[in-house]
């Protein structure tokens, strides 16, 4: 799959696969079934949730809106090429990208069935705006895409990053290893992985496991800024790094590096 389009094509198509989805699932149920009215014994019974809940918050200066989809997702995929951010003047590297990734794939076919797919929680966009008194004066900064919480193997390429990621590896002596972008002097912005021995580099990962037995990874967004903002941080999450202007990728929470030799493993159909 190709991904060199703006990044707004790309994730308003999957929230509107979800929301068919969803539609479709909720007129099958409605033709299978008659609306019969409850009495208010059988309401005070009766639980539920919105299928999308919207929230609003400030921090230093910004206002957020966050739109989640409250579902839980298995997802099976290979992305490839992803391109994100690209740029022409006086650039850090020659990637020409704040963001390139020749390989993302959620799930991996050489281990157990459950491998095979990554689980995911609730993903959300949120948009930013600068606090303003009167709306003449408020601006739209930008957004994120994110989830909430994702498990499971993750097979990754990266060739430039700007954002905050950090993973843990063990090399062949054994010895524990870190990628981390806080160590880069340029703040971790069209970053090529470079670090001082001993360290886990760009080249060197070819996936990552993510979430642990306490559960998933809760700090995974892409954003797409005019400027440098600062998001909310999930509840239990120590606060987010600024993410800086253009296309900005955070993910720091439990991440073990699948492999140090820069080799994903392969995520074929079955049978094949």
């Amino acid at each position: 799959m190709w991904a060199t389009a703006a990044p707004y094509l790309m994730t308003s198509k999957l929230l509107r696969q979800l929301v068919l989805g969803a539609a479709l699932l909720c007129g099958m149920h409605a033709a299978s079934a008659q609306m019969q009215p409850l009495s208010e014994a059988e309401l005070s019974a009766v639980n539920g949730q919105g299928l999308v809940s919207m929230t609003n918050t400030s921090l230093n200066g910004f206002d957020f809106s966050k739109i989640a989809l409250d579902a839980d997702i298995t997802l099976s995929a290979n992305l490839r090429n992803m391109r994100l951010g690209e740029y022409t003047y006086a650039t850090r590297n020659g990637s020409g990208a704040d963001l390139d990734i020749p390989l993302l794939q959620f799930g991996r076919s050489d281990g157990t069935d459950a491998q095979r797919v990554v689980q995911i929680s609730n993903p959300y966009f949120e948009f930013a705006y600068k606090n303003a008194a009167d709306g003449a004066t408020r601006e739209a900064i930008g957004m994120r895409f994110g989830f909430e919480s994702i498990s499971g193997d993750v097979g990754l390429q990266i060739t430039t990053l700007s954002g905050s990621m950090k993973v843990t590896g063990t090399a062949a002596d054994g010895s524990a290893i870190v990628l981390d972008s806080r160590t880069d002097p340029g703040g971790g912005k069209r970053w090529d992985g470079a670090c001082t021995s001993p360290c886990l580099t760009l080249t060197q990962l070819g996936g990552v496991t993510a979430g642990d037995a306490s559960g998933g990874s809760r700090d995974f967004w892409i954003s797409l800024l005019k400027t440098a903002v600062q998001f909310p941080a999930a509840s239990g999450q120590p606060a987010n790094d600024t993410a800086q202007a253009g296309m900005w990728l955070n993910w720091r929470d439990k991440l073990q590096a699948l492999s140090t030799n820069g080799v994903a493993p392969p995520n074929l159909p079955k049978g094949r």
